[in-house]
């Protein structure tokens, strides 16, 4: 975003479309890996598709290769639950990746109450010549084997396998809707509506309980948790927002159960904007430290606001996504879609932040130059290398050639879940069952 924002250029990949789409294609996570090789979605019908880039080409060095499927796999099934009577959906709510150790990789995917921890591998190479089974893998006759064969390792086609290697269940009464790694590696945290659990990666039959808001009368329940991250540096420090907008940053060293929050971020309301929709709008839809772990940014329904860890009373800035819905807000209560859950995401040097919005808009902010731009995901911007042309909303009045009006933006198009490359200026957006990767024009 350094060059005019107007005459940003984008090429753009298209990776995923079912013309025959089904609501179990309904992508529901996106998230790159810490290289950014790998992106990795997770759907509502409980699989994850990992996308790998291609390798740079020696005929073209500037351009680095697309991303490409490089393995799918069902990683939750649907359940029922039937203590409660209750089903429980495949839906993937996150995935979040583990830095690569060795050779394979591995990421965290969970649903609604179960989080599994998945490897993924290569395999080029197949061993040939035991003694006592033959190729077919059927047992050979003892009586038949009269010399000791050595097993030797033959190529065979590449092949990636997914395997489960942890399973952490039945620690959840309430949906879980984060997951978070822990800097040291070793630990990791979900949340859901109630209750913030500690697990270990190596012990999957308990977890600790480091928050519980859960009232002894539930009729006196007056918030919910919605989202919940740790420190990206700070082991012992993580925060989590509530569906009143407010943000707590709760310290593990304090003591075991962290209900006492060490840090309170809070607006207060401006009078003046008090409306019956006031507490929906203003409930946190995710929240995010970035990279430099100075600051958090949360988003509720209209706004995008960046906190600074030093200051608790306000957010240092706060953007407009699209203040153009606050006089729709009777018909999207209707419609239920003002409790729909935007993510937001920095880049890698945490200067632009972007999040989602409606009619397949997305929307990004420069923190420098305070310049901001929308965007949208669509077929006719997927051609590879097609460039996006900044879009324009208008609010009565005169409506410009380029400009589309506020009454015909489509609310069944949303863009909820985004990912930011961790060094590069290459974007994953999610609109409903369509992945698009943009990059930073390469001359």
């Amino acid at each position: 975003m350094e060059e005019d924002v107007e005459t940003r250029k984008i090429s753009s990949s298209f990776l995923r479309d079912h013309s025959y789409a089904t609501e179990a294609d309904i992508i529901s996570t996106v998230e790159f890996n810490h290289t950014g090789e790998l992106l990795a979605t997770g759907d509502k019908g409980g699989r994850v598709v990992i996308f790998q880039r291609e390798q740079e080409s020696k005929n073209q060095p500037h351009r680095r290769g697309e991303y490409n499927v490089y393995s799918t796999f069902q990683s939750h099934e649907p359940e029922f639950d039937y203590l409660k009577s209750l089903e429980i959906e495949e839906k993937i709510n996150k995935i979040r990746w583990l830095p690569q150790q060795n050779a394979a990789y591995f990421l965290l995917s969970t649903n609604d109450k179960t989080v599994k921890l998945w490897k993924v591998s290569e395999r080029d190479k197949r061993p040939e010549g035991y003694n006592l089974k033959d190729e077919d893998g059927r047992l050979r006759d003892p009586s038949m084997i009269t010399m000791l064969r050595v097993p030797v390792l033959r190529p065979m086609d590449l092949m990636v396998e997914a395997t489960p290697r942890r399973v952490f269940a039945n620690a959840h009464t309430y949906h879980i809707n984060s997951i978070s790694v822990n800097s040291d590696y070793e630990t990791y945290m979900s949340a859901d509506d109630l209750r913030i659990n500690l697990w270990n990666f190596e012990i999957t039959n308990q977890s600790f309980n480091i928050v519980d808001i859960k009232p002894a009368n539930m009729e006196e329940l007056t918030e919910v948790i919605t989202a919940a991250e740790f420190h990206p540096h700070h082991c012992n420090t993580f925060v989590y927002s509530s569906s009143k907008g407010t943000i707590r940053l709760c310290d593990m060293r304090t003591s075991a159960l962290c209900d006492r929050h060490a840090k309170f971020f809070e607006e207060p309301e401006d009078p003046s904007n008090r409306s019956f929709f006031s507490e929906i709008i203003s409930s946190i839809s995710d929240v995010k430290f970035s990279h430099s772990g100075r600051y958090i940014m949360t988003r509720d329904y209209l706004t995008v606001k960046v906190w600074d860890l030093n200051m608790e009373n306000r957010p240092i800035e706060t953007y407009q996504v699209h203040d153009y819905l606050r006089s729709k807000l009777c018909s999207l209560y209707e419609n239920d879609c003002i409790f729909d859950k935007f993510e937001c995401v920095w880049n890698g040097s945490d200067s632009v932040i972007m999040t989602g919005s409606y009619n397949n808009f997305f929307r990004m902010f420069d923190r420098n130059t305070k310049r901001d731009v929308t965007l949208e995901a669509s077929r006719e911007n997927s051609k590879p290398r097609a460039i996006l042309k900044p879009r324009k909303v208008c609010v009565g009045g005169k409506r410009r050639k380029d400009e589309i009006s506020v009454d015909s933006l489509d609310f069944s198009k949303k863009i909820l879940h985004t990912a930011w490359h961790p060094s590069e200026n290459i974007i994953a957006v999610a609109a409903t069952n369509n992945l698009y990767i943009f990059q930073d024009k390469v001359n």
